[in-house]
């Protein structure tokens, strides 16, 4: 019994050290593949890490609320207001930083929601074939006459401008464009030996779905993932700028734009504070995805 349990609390104990090995592991390949990167990518890394930390810790790195008002309206750049207030009196710098929260929030849960139907629907086209393929493909084709923006603005006046239906409705039409990639990539897949094989053995359609297709198309999906983001971030921007996107008082960088663009008229460059941020953010995430194409593309430096 004792050797037992000595034996028992020895496993016990090798079980953490071999989980923390493992952590360690991880974090190891992940620094060594930020240091390989290029500079370019790197840049992007850590733009992308800012505004994950301060869209995350928004109330903590903001002096002042989202909405409060802190003084007279267009006040002037300061060390209590360093980037000044808006027509409202409220302070631009906290606004800039929950619009981080906001724009990039919005943005992440439409791209992941629009991947979840144009992925699902792609692969199930370029498997099932047949009517199927083709009902799904000519229904897409029709969406895509239309452009999104036209299209988006259409369908926000018809059904509200609530975050729920400025979500799914950009996430339908930007699916469009995920049903087509994934399609095409995905009819390189199904003509292999080994999805014939699980077809053959018996096996669902989902389960050849999401074990023998899926992990073979990762790498293009997971860079048209950042360049679809990048999309749909500019189009919510665009959107708020017109007055149809994220409505007041929530901080947008397109209505913050919007908001103050007559300060330009008089030398002030706060309306270009909320577009530079849009605009670098685009930027940082179009590095990486350059980056993740090359690496995963196979080609050298």
């Amino acid at each position: 019994m004792t050797a037992t349990h000595e034996a028992t609390s020895g496993s016990a104990k090798a079980a953490p050290s071999i989980s923390h090995r493992r952590r360690r592991s991880v974090l190891g390949n992940a620094w060594r593949g930020f240091v390989k990167a290029p500079f370019s990518a790197k840049f992007g890394m850590v733009i992308i890490a800012t505004y994950i930390v301060a869209a995350i810790f928004a109330p903590i790195i903001a002096p002042y609320g989202e909405a409060e008002v802190v003084g007279k309206g267009y006040l002037p750049w300061s060390w209590q207001n360093l980037m000044g207030t808006d027509q409202l009196g409220r302070d631009l710098f906290s606004r800039l930083i929950y619009g981080a929260r906001n724009t990039v929030g919005v943005a992440l849960l439409t791209t992941i929601l629009s991947f979840a139907l144009g992925g699902g629907l792609g692969l199930l086209a370029a498997i099932a074939k047949g009517w199927i393929d083709q009902g799904l493909s000519r229904i897409v084709d029709a969406l895509m006459a239309i452009p999104v923006l036209i299209f988006a603005l259409l369908l926000l006046s018809i059904f509200g401008t609530s975050v729920t239906t400025m979500v799914l409705v950009l996430a339908v039409l930007d699916s469009t464009r995920v049903f087509r990639l994934t399609r095409a990539v995905s009819q390189n897949v199904v003509v292999m030996d080994y999805v014939e094989a699980a077809r053959l053995r018996g096996e669902k359609l989902p389960w050849i779905m999401r074990r023998e297709i899926l992990p073979n198309i990762m790498a293009p999906l997971v860079a048209e993932f950042g360049l679809r983001f990048c999309f749909v971030f500019l189009t919510i921007s665009a959107l708020s700028f017109l007055g149809l996107g994220l409505q007041p008082p929530t901080a947008d960088w397109g209505s913050m734009v919007y908001e103050n663009k007559m300060l330009i008229t008089v030398g002030r460059l706060t309306p270009l504070l909320p577009a530079g941020a849009i605009a670098l953010l685009t930027v940082g995430v179009n590095f990486v995805v350059d980056w993740f194409l090359h690496k995963t593309s196979g080609l050298k430096e």
